[in-house]
């Protein structure tokens, strides 16, 4: 697989009426999946060495991104989320690898800008249920 462009990766909110509206491009990036682990060790563990129990720790993902606002709605839309302590679905659009989607809370939103430059917002998002991707064809 060839390199991408960081520059392409698109984050989306639900619209509420089953649309997705597009907050911005994607500056810089993490996603990070995580699945806590359960030890299962026990006296009768082959020579004491850890036994895990297979699926049983909860799965999280967490996003942070930096980038730019689209447009003066969607800025909006970002702030309002956070206030209210919703968690809609959220779609993280990976170009040339797929898409994560699933409900996710704002659990950091800040704004920043150089005097001669653009505002930019930061945003960690954790997630707040099912998570799904799907691989790009």
């Amino acid at each position: 697989m060839a390199g991408q462009k960081g520059r392409d990766i698109l984050l989306k909110i639900s619209d509420g009426g089953g649309g997705y509206v597009t907050l911005a491009g994607i500056r810089a990036s993490r996603i990070q999946l995580s699945a806590a682990l359960v030890d299962a060790t026990s006296a009768d563990s082959p020579e004491a060495w850890r036994e895990l129990l297979a699926g049983a720790g909860a799965k999280t993902a967490k996003v942070t991104g930096r980038g730019v606002f689209k447009d003066a709605a969607s800025d909006a839309r970002m702030r309002a989320v956070f206030f209210a302590g919703e968690a809609p679905d959220w779609q993280f659009i990976l170009p040339d690898f797929g898409t994560l989607a699933g409900a996710f809370q704002v659990s950091e939103l800040s704004w920043s800008g150089e005097y001669d430059g653009e505002a930019e917002f930061s945003v960690t998002l954790e997630s707040a249920g099912l998570v799904s991707f799907e691989a790009m064809p």
